[in-house]
């Protein structure tokens, strides 16, 4: 398991993933799932023959954003608790950022890997609950949010979301996770890259972030607010079955 903490570009992680993948298939094409296909931020496929199926929560937001997305061959949305997720259909399921703003995060996560295949990938981006960044994201009162949301997001950001910042929404929450389901971390790594931060108001969010790190003597770090994580589904079958 990487130890690296460093603040990257997730793009570098999941190319180098997706590509090895691939070619550990000898070419054979690439059937991935994107659940929380409602935030824009498609993988790096090229010259990779792959399908790409989306799910996602049917909210306004999330369907406007959805229909304009060209890199998806089908999407469906709805109740990502109930959303067919056909068993072992998909070499890779791609998380961006939906496990922060969803109840019963643990229960999606489970569903969503009993479809993927045995020697799988999980790609994961989430915002970390432990950062300063989330900690002031998950106390916002939603109608407060609703009103600072055009001031501080970048233009084109889907939203305002609900959040619910689970405990699965940590770094020990989701390492947690992977052993008690048999699965590997191959590469956890830190980002910053929270909307606010980079809004027209980016220099009051960076303020309020510091303000917490301050206050909580530490703890809630403002140096990062992302989560990327690469999680391999074992072929053994000792594992635990997901």
């Amino acid at each position: 398991m990487s130890e690296v903490r460093s603040v990257v570009s997730r793009d570098d992680i999941f190319s180098r993933r997706v590509r090895e993948q691939w070619t550990g298939q000898s070419g054979r094409r690439l059937d991935i799932l994107v659940a929380g296909c409602g935030w824009p931020d498609p993988l790096d496929l090229e010259r990779i023959e792959a399908r790409v199926t989306g799910i996602d929560e049917d909210l306004p937001a999330l369907r406007a954003s959805t229909s304009a997305r060209k890199d998806l061959d089908s999407w469906t949305l709805g109740d990502l608790r109930s959303v067919p997720v056909p068993p072992r259909a998909f070499d890779i399921v791609h998380v961006p950022f939906l496990l922060e703003r969803i109840e019963h995060a643990e229960l999606v996560l489970d569903r969503l890997l009993t479809g993927l295949r045995p020697g799988g990938l999980l790609l994961l981006r989430m915002r970390d609950r432990a950062s300063a960044y989330g900690t002031c994201d998950r106390l916002l009162p939603p109608a407060l949010r609703r009103l600072l949301w055009h001031g501080f997001a970048p233009e084109g950001a889907v939203g305002p979301l609900t959040p619910f910042y689970g405990e699965l929404t940590s770094r020990e929450g989701m390492h947690s996770f992977c052993l008690t389901r048999g699965l590997m971390v191959t590469d956890d790594v830190s980002a910053r890259s929270g909307p606010a931060l980079h809004g027209p108001r980016g220099g009051l969010a960076r303020l309020a972030c510091l303000a917490v790190e301050t206050a909580s003597r530490g703890r809630r770090s403002a140096s990062h607010d992302e989560i990327i994580m690469v999680v391999r589904k074992p072929q053994s079958h000792f594992a635990r079955l997901i």
